[in-house]
């Protein structure tokens, strides 16, 4: 929990970071806008993402439970320990996830973001239904 919690406060003040700078930069009168990083698309890849990491926790722990094993040689130390464990490492991964997509961002590599983005939600979403058929 206190895992979770911190990362929760490192995403607020990275957060914060982010309103602090587009305030203290005013923008030039003719200078193209960039788009921001918190808009309707990213929000809805980012639910979407969290939610299919959810389902992807919930299956790999009812697979384990019925005698299946973890694929993923990265994840398998967290998910072998458990809920605890399943829950600390889908916060790191997607906090890799939020962490790539915005330094596409502030890198200008807009494309780049929104590709990865929907390259890591249709990933996710294989790896949930391989878990549903491997459960049934």
């Amino acid at each position: 929990m206190k895992y979770l919690v911190s990362i929760l406060l490192l995403c607020a003040a990275m957060h914060a970071k982010t309103f602090a700078e587009a305030a203290a930069a005013a923008p030039q009168p003719n200078a193209p806008c960039q788009p921001a990083f918190w808009g309707i698309e990213n929000k809805i890849d980012l639910g979407l993402l969290g939610g299919l990491l959810a389902a992807d926790a919930f299956t790999t722990q009812r697979g384990l439970s019925q005698g299946m094993r973890e694929a993923n040689p990265v994840m398998r130390p967290f998910v072998t320990r458990g809920t605890a464990g399943q829950a600390a490492g889908s916060a790191l991964g997607y906090g890799v996830a939020i962490g790539t997509a915005y330094v596409l961002h502030r890198t200008h590599h807009y494309k780049a973001e929104r590709i990865t983005m929907r390259l890591m939600v249709t990933v996710e979403s294989g790896v949930v239904a391989n878990n549903i058929v491997g459960i049934r």
